[in-house]
């Protein structure tokens, strides 16, 4: 039976991602629920914006807006101490609500303006209930993390009006996403009051908001052994909550342990806390520092360091093969995939690809490889642009999934497993 191959412990670990993903509607939720588990673990909570008592043998966490940063040192901690680090990010394609968000469109239907972010399949948010999540930030600059439960939905045109359907569809980006939330009086609707509820504040009081959509559908297993799962915003807590998982049962030896998570990979990285801002260099060289290093000493422990990069990979389409390399063909169930591209798409190289076989091998993991069709340009992550910042090697990893960039994705059951596995024998190097 399919069922009796699915170990008790990925289904323990699944169990917990479906818990994680639910506590994170959002990068900042997503933040905050890595720095609670981390802290309910043992780890000390630090402030960026005071000093850091860093001593070897000790657990720390650091969170910068929706990103977040845990660290371990062995006990024998030094200036020359090389780093084992694994990256992954905290946020989602999907919407951002617009400011001036309250909108009435005809019919009497209360509506909400949404801006894309990042490359959503547009299809698969529409006729699913919806909620809002983020923060709302005071005039004060006091921080309250919101949700709304299911709020919203961005209703599809009914077939009757729109024959043609079924022969393709074509969403525009500006007319067509903007869900209804109500009905009645335009008065007194006023999406800033119901936050403002949420978080226990006056409108009034309201100074800004990031506020994005989520699927309120929960995770599930499912399948002829329930060897398939489902859920929404795998790409990326899945990798985030397999670094996390790892990062906690981790006691390095020879390395620093190093799990970071950031906010901003889907448009680019390019802020404050996403992977091409200074987040990570700035907590790395704060550990450095605390532990005497020099800029000699500093560089000689990146040269030694070691970064792994984790985000979801395309497992092959059974209705579209021809998309795939015919070849390398990545499949679910098969264990976590090693992304290789020739343009440094992902950081791949020699030596990195050995380090992760050997983690896998010690794991007693399987793995695979994936590198893209020529003829389907090759997406990104966070590994090229933290090679490119630090200079530390970096390999790109991921697990294979299907309908990346869906509202609701699809994975095997066992391979974020398999990833934490992999990333333990790492962090505990």
């Amino acid at each position: 039976m399919i069922a009796e191959r699915v170990p008790d412990d990925a289904r323990a670990h699944i169990e917990d991602l479906a818990a994680f993903v639910t506590a994170s509607p959002s990068s900042y939720h997503a933040a905050a629920e890595v720095a609670r588990r981390a802290e309910e673990a043992g780890h000390t909570r630090i402030i960026e914006t005071e000093a850091w008592e860093i001593t070897p043998g000790g657990r720390y966490v650091v969170v910068r807006d929706g990103s977040v940063v845990v660290f371990a040192l062995p006990e024998d901690a030094g200036a020359t101490t090389p780093f084992a680090i694994v990256g992954a990010h905290t946020d989602s394609p999907g919407f951002k609500l617009k400011p001036k968000p309250t909108t009435h469109g005809p019919g009497g239907w209360w509506q909400l303006g949404l801006e894309v972010y990042g490359g959503p399949l547009l299809n698969s948010w529409l006729d699913r209930e919806l909620e809002l999540a983020g923060r709302v930030v005071t005039l004060a600059g006091d921080e309250h993390l919101v949700r709304t439960g299911s709020l919203l939905r961005i209703p599809q045109l009914a077939i009757h009006l729109d024959r043609g359907v079924n022969d393709g569809l074509t969403l525009d980006k500006q007319r067509h996403t903007q869900p209804v939330w109500g009905i009645g009086d335009p008065e007194s609707a006023d999406i800033l009051h119901t936050l403002a509820a949420r978080a226990g504040i006056d409108a009034s009081e309201i100074g800004g908001f990031d506020i994005v959509v989520a699927d309120t559908q929960e995770p599930r297993a499912f399948g002829h052994g329930q060897e398939l799962f489902a859920s929404g915003r795998l790409d990326n807590l899945l990798s985030t909550h397999a670094g996390l998982v790892a990062q906690l049962n981790a006691t390095p030896q020879r390395s620093i342990a190093v799990f970071a998570s950031f906010d901003h990979e889907e448009i680019g990285s390019q802020s404050r806390s996403g992977a091409a801002g200074p987040f990570l260099e700035d907590v790395l060289l704060r550990i450095s520092g605390a532990l005497g290093a020099g800029d000699a000493e500093r560089m000689q422990a990146f040269a030694s360091s070691l970064h792994v990069s984790s985000d979801v990979g395309h497992a092959v389409h059974p209705n579209y093969p021809e998309r795939h390399d015919p070849v390398n063909k990545p499949v679910a169930g098969g264990g976590p995939i090693l992304k290789i591209n020739a343009n440094q798409r992902y950081a791949t190289d020699a030596h990195g690809a050995a380090a992760w076989n050997a983690a896998c091998a010690a794991a007693e993991v399987p793995t695979q490889e994936f590198v893209s069709n020529n003829a389907v340009p090759c997406g990104s992550t966070i590994g090229p642009i933290t090679a490119t910042r630090l200079g530390i090697r970096t390999v790109d990893v991921g697990v294979p999934i299907l309908s990346m960039h869906s509202a609701r994705e699809l994975t095997a059951v066992v391979d974020p497993w398999y990833l934490s596995r992999a990333m333990h024998a790492i962090l505990a190097r």
